[in-house]
């Protein structure tokens, strides 16, 4: 179902762990931020024992469908295929988005990472819904992010695959998501600036405004 609109998906996309921050539980954290204009929610859990991701990833998972976004998951198939979840995202380093597919099926979403022309090249050859491009700006939220890329690349992607989804990652946050998508992202995924943040609901609402106006402006 969200497959063929993913696009319409991707305004606000946040990637969140199970992390808990200023007493809220990240179930409180996904919840607020959907309330606030989240439209899609990525789970990157990569240190918690598999028991909990499994109980927590499910109710994240059932939050979701409650608010009718999609639920993805970073990396782990096994994982996305045990939550019931809607789709994966995947990096370059792990299992192809085609063979993602095979296991997954046709209606799933499989979004794939890019921050060169030659990596976003394979991502399309390994039929991506949508690229994640970046890291845009500097991040702190993940390790291996690289040095940031800045924008350019998101035009030449969207010069190239005009009809492709795509979202910017990395050090997005209110202030400067206005250049991602004029650059031609869909939409802006973020960490931290919804994560980290003492009110993610104004926050998840400040980005979900910001991206609308900037495309309303742009069309």
């Amino acid at each position: 179902m969200f497959r063929t609109q993913v696009r319409d998906r991707l305004p606000v996309y946040l990637v969140t762990d199970l992390s808990d921050y200023e007493g809220r539980s990240a179930l409180e954290i996904v919840r607020e931020a959907l309330e606030g204009g989240v439209t899609i929610v990525q789970l990157r859990e990569k240190k918690a024992q598999l028991r909990q991701v499994l109980q927590e990833g499910a109710a994240i998972r059932q939050l979701c469908r409650e608010y009718g976004v999609p639920f993805v998951v970073n990396d782990r198939v096994d994982l996305a295929m045990l939550l019931e979840a809607d789709g994966v995202h995947v990096g370059q380093d792990d299992l192809p988005g085609s063979e993602a597919r095979k296991l997954l099926g046709n209606e799933a979403i499989i979004g794939v990472s890019a921050g060169t022309m030659e990596e976003a090249e394979w991502a399309m050859a390994q039929g991506a819904d949508y690229l994640g491009v970046g890291a845009i700006y500097s991040t702190l939220t993940k390790g291996d992010a690289g040095a940031p890329i800045g924008t350019g690349l998101l035009e030449q992607i969207h010069e190239r695959w005009p009809h492709i989804g795509m979202v910017g990652i990395g050090g997005i946050q209110a202030a400067n998501a206005v250049q991602v998508i004029e650059a031609g992202a869909d939409g802006v995924a973020v960490v931290s600036a919804i994560t980290k943040h003492s009110h993610p609901r104004e926050s998840a609402q400040q980005l979900a405004e910001t991206v609308q106006s900037t495309k309303s402006r742009m069309s």
